[in-house]
């Protein structure tokens, strides 16, 4: 049985790691495999996700993810939101995340992109 807090939890930390950190995080959250799509950006792999996440660190410094509500999901698949934005301050953008779980980690991840701030 998974731990989808567990598993959720372990994803947001990859995202929010400093550089020094991140490739362990991404190890442990992600399958070597792993597949990510959303609408605005897509990576393979352990070094795919450190691009995406190093993109968008640096796109939004000072910013971190937080889990929004409870992880849910039923066998390999797990569904979670996000919120990103400056520590104590209300987020600017907000997604919903469906991955497929292979051995604790997922394997596979699509997002979608609920709020973001208005042009």
């Amino acid at each position: 049985m998974n731990d989808f807090n567990q598993i959720a939890e372990a994803y947001i930390a990859a995202w929010n790691a400093e550089a020094g950190s991140r490739n362990a995080l991404i190890e442990k959250a992600f399958t070597a495999d792993v597949a990510y799509r959303d609408p605005i950006m897509q990576g393979d792999g352990h070094e795919g996700i450190g691009g995406l996440i190093a993109g968008v660190k640096g796109q939004f410094p000072g910013f971190v993810f937080t889990l929004k509500g409870t992880p849910d999901g039923f066998a390999d698949t797990i569904r979670f939101s996000w919120a990103l934005g400056p520590e104590g301050v209300d987020s600017v953008i907000e997604g919903t995340d469906v991955g497929l779980i292979e051995n604790g980690r997922l394997k596979q991840v699509t997002g979608f992109i609920d709020k973001v701030p208005a042009q």
